[in-house]
């Protein structure tokens, strides 16, 4: 190992907190003469005595020389950012194997000669690996030989403080990659840590960067603010920071201006709540709509208020989520089923139920349900009642056919008597 001595602090960990396979890797790649450990969240999660969930590995080997030792199990990915992954053909695992970079000092974009990194593929040693990564809570490296943890960056001290830091000048580090300010966010949430000031002021100073960071990234970062666990911790560090005024406007304008008002903020903290009581119960948290639907509803619900029909309704509704995608990227998949969801979860707090609890429409409805029931202070009896109904799947497509108007007792039946203008729904 060259370049300066990592501080080393003698780690066992049981092996049923260990992956098997994750160690498997390690041990081909060093057997092939490369250094290899394990990185990142899974050893801080290790160290705090947390489940540790994705183990990933960085090493000395090139992805091309990954690619050798593992043959017809493994494939390289990414342009901006080239690693391997590391596949089994049992239990459908995974590995993320990234060789040990360097920050690309020098490397000037041809049009843009700001902080702002567009690729991430020199390589380095290892003590330029750990350093250029973004907090010192995810620099610490795990030699599984040897049972020790390598810091190079101060990390295990600062896990013992409880506090998220950057490593080096946090100006500069977001700078580089503004949505470092989403993940220094996730972890101050999700661990119960706190921010350093330093930290913290570099945040709010550097916020409108984001506005430069790729969309789709934006996007799955809001999303893992919300699977965490600690999702209502999160959009509330979003707000205060100001950072949701820059990639969310209307939510942040919502709680600016229900800041004197308990009874309105506190829905949007309720729903948050009910969300991180679900993942907690489940182990998972609910689909990604169902999440985005919960987080969106009070600037939705008030932007679609003077609608008088269901047509007016969801043309509001659509307008404005195709409004809110244009920042953020929002998937076409969770887009254009927003103003379906919302309708359904309307449907299921009134007690009414239909064919479409026996799609996949149904279960993320009931979710959408039991958190703006939560944010609205209602009681769940009536959605804990719909959430026990099984629909046998010998029913889902009768029950299908007739919740949207055909046969006898459709709205359209008749010869297409009867139609009604419906009124918009009141989420």
């Amino acid at each position: 190992m060259s370049g300066p001595a990592p501080a080393r602090h003698p780690a066992h960990f049981d092996e049923g907190r260990l992956d098997p396979d994750a160690i498997r890797v390690v041990r081909r790649l060093t057997a092939a003469g490369f250094e290899a450990y394990l990185v990142g969240g899974a050893v801080r999660d290790l160290l705090l005595g947390r489940r540790a969930k994705d183990f990933d590995i960085a090493t000395s080997a090139r992805p091309e020389d990954v690619k050798r030792v593992f043959r017809q199990n493994c494939r390289i990915i990414g342009r901006r950012f080239r690693l391997a992954h590391v596949f089994f053909s049992w239990g459908g695992k995974q590995y993320e194997v990234a060789t040990f970079r360097r920050n690309p000092v020098g490397v000037v974009d041809e049009i843009d000669s700001d902080l702002l990194i567009r690729n991430d593929n020199v390589f380095g040693d290892a003590h330029e690996d750990a350093t250029r990564r973004d907090f010192t809570i995810n620099a610490l490296f795990y030699d599984f030989d040897r049972q020790e943890i390598l810091d190079w960056t101060h990390g295990v001290e600062d896990l013992g403080r409880r506090v998220v830091r950057t490593i080096g000048d946090p100006d500069v580090r977001f700078r580089e990659d503004p949505v470092r300010i989403f993940r220094a966010i996730k972890f101050a949430a999700r661990l119960d840590f706190g921010i350093d000031p330093d930290v913290y002021d570099a945040m709010v100073a550097h916020r409108d960067e984001l506005s430069r960071a790729a969309r789709p990234r934006v996007f799955e970062e809001i999303l893992r603010l919300l699977r965490g666990g600690a999702a209502r911790r999160s959009i509330y560090l979003a707000w205060d920071t100001g950072t949701l005024a820059v990639v969310l406007p209307e939510l942040s304008s919502y709680l600016d201006d229900a800041a004197t008002d308990d009874t309105a903020a506190n829905r949007v903290f309720r729903a948050l709540g009910e969300i991180d009581r679900i993942t907690e119960q489940r182990g998972t948290p609910p689909d990604d709509s169902v999440l985005l639907a919960a987080l969106l509803r009070e600037p939705i619900r008030e932007w679609a208020q003077g609608a008088r029909t269901r047509e007016e309704w969801r043309a509001a509704v659509d307008e404005k989520v195709s409004e809110i995608g244009e920042r953020i990227a929002i998937t076409r998949r969770i887009a254009e089923g927003l103003a379906r969801l919302y309708a359904a979860e309307v449907r299921i707090r009134a007690g009414r139920t239909g064919g479409f609890l026996a799609t996949p429409l149904g279960p993320m409805a009931i979710d959408l349900a039991s958190i703006t029931a939560a944010a609205d202070g209602a009681s769940q009896r009536e959605i804990a009642r719909i959430r026990a109904i099984e629909v046998p799947a010998s029913e889902a497509a009768p029950r299908e056919r007739r919740a949207h108007g055909h046969g006898h007792g459709g709205g359209q039946g008749h010869g297409g008597r009867g139609q009604r203008r419906e009124r918009a729904p009141r989420f």
